[in-house]
């Protein structure tokens, strides 16, 4: 069987360079996530990422499903980026790694255009528990698998402030996005205020 989750690093290695830091979290009944911290220094101020590792260890499979497939199904791992030293926010470890283990403890299907929520801040002082998932492919390409198994995508979060989110959940994704970009918003800002929404 294919060694899904060393791809999986090595196409994140190729993309990000090399991780400075990891940790590991294990939740009762599920496999363990890694989250990974990639230094981005060569842009100004400086672009922290953060990849889970272990997600796409498994298919997500659809909630209404009887039995879970083994081998088909999507599978993703997870991609915050954050302009670095303006926030705690390596203690974004733990809620990533509580997004990463959803579909296995929730069985739910994280795909593009969805809302995670975590409840808390997503570090200290956040204006942000929740995130949007954005459409792969920018920052890390798609990591082709042999057949049956279906490629692993590597989906941007994009951090929501409450009223972000609750306006998401009424006009769509697509309009959140386009509010963000009309507005020059900087998605990066671990302390950005939320987007004007009137």
């Amino acid at each position: 069987m294919v060694d899904v989750l060393a791809l999986v690093e090595a196409r994140l290695r190729t993309a990000l360079g090399e991780p400075d830091a990891r940790a590991a979290v294990t939740f009762l009944g599920t496999d363990r996530v890694e989250v990974l911290r990639f230094q981005d220094t060569g842009q100004e101020g400086g672009i922290v990422r953060y990849a889970t590792l272990g997600m796409s260890a498994q298919p997500m499979s659809d909630p209404t499903a009887m039995l879970a497939d083994p081998v088909a199904g999507p599978r993703a791992e997870l991609v915050l980026s954050v302009r670095g030293g303006l926030a705690d926010t390596d203690k974004v470890l733990r809620p990533l790694a509580v997004l990463a283990a959803s579909p296995q403890v929730e069985g739910v299907v994280v795909a593009p255009g969805a809302s995670l929520d975590v409840g808390d801040p997503l570090w200290p002082g956040a204006p942000f528990t929740s995130v949007l998932v954005a459409e792969p492919g920018g920052l890390v390409e798609d990591l082709e698998l042999d057949a049956p198994l279906d490629p692993v995508r590597f989906l941007p979060l994009l951090p929501m402030t409450p009223n972000e989110a609750a306006w998401k959940r009424v006009h769509g994704a697509q309009a959140l996005q386009e509010r963000w970009l009309t507005n020059g918003t900087d998605l990066r800002d671990p302390s950005r205020k939320s987007v004007p929404l009137d």
